[in-house]
């Protein structure tokens, strides 16, 4: 897995909080990681963005902002209104395959959805997954309403024949709901693929060598970590 593409169901889910807790996981488990934006909207040109946020958190990658908008709109919207040159799938999938080359992994982090556009054309982040043949690595909330944006975002990327990884919840929250609790069953269940990890609510929030420390209890092997599913789904349960 040189290249691990990192989506979400939807804005404020999480994304790059998870990206920083596998970065981190990796990291510590010695391998050299490289965190790509794609494009980063609603940030001014001298303001930390995603990708310096995951570098705060995890410590030791390298990072790359391909494109910023200053507005918070999709990246083709941010991009129209500013009257700059957009992102396009294929620099996106360029510009991982370099970074690749001098690094264990590389993180591409998108903009929202898996479908947001990038350009005029259409070009979202699962016509870079495409190019890059790249897994891909869904990022869930915990709640109500995840099961439907989960399974869409599963199908689509089934129907592109794109590997779906896993999913992550991205911030599961210190006392969980009923629907929290049914979904870490459900989820799995409607997206075909595994639960790979729950960051905890407000993780973004530790500081920096705390977060580096707990990175791996919140992630499973497959993602460089130590979470159980079977012991994280026993606990919701009996909540």
């Amino acid at each position: 897995m040189a290249v691990l593409v990192v989506t979400g169901t939807g804005t404020e889910v999480g994304k790059t909080v998870t990206t920083a807790a596998v970065a981190a996981a990796a990291v510590g488990a010695g391998r050299s990681v490289a965190v790509l934006k794609a494009a980063q909207t609603g940030v001014g040109p001298d303001e930390p963005g995603d990708a310096q946020e995951v570098a705060r958190l995890a410590g030791g990658v390298t990072v790359d902002e391909l494109a910023r908008y200053p507005e918070p709109l999709a990246p083709a919207t941010a991009a129209l209104r500013a009257g700059r040159a957009p992102v396009r799938p294929r620099e996106i999938a360029e510009a991982a395959a370099k970074l690749a080359a001098g690094h264990d992994l590389v993180l591409v982090e998108g903009a929202g959805g898996l479908l947001v556009r990038f350009d005029a054309a259409g070009g979202t982040l699962a016509d870079a997954a495409e190019l890059l043949a790249a897994p891909v690595l869904v990022v869930a909330s915990a709640g109500l309403g995840t099961l439907n944006t989960t399974e869409l975002t599963a199908r689509e990327l089934r129907g592109r024949n794109l590997d779906l990884l896993g999913l992550v919840i991205g911030s599961w929250p210190g006392t969980p709901d009923l629907a929290s609790r049914c979904n870490v069953a459900d989820l799995p269940e409607v997206a075909g693929a595994p639960l790979l990890g729950a960051v905890p609510a407000g993780a973004g929030a530790l500081a920096p060598a705390d977060f580096r420390t707990a990175a791996p209890g919140w992630l499973a092997p497959r993602l460089f970590g130590t979470w159980d599913a079977d012991g994280f789904r026993e606990r919701a349960a009996r909540h």
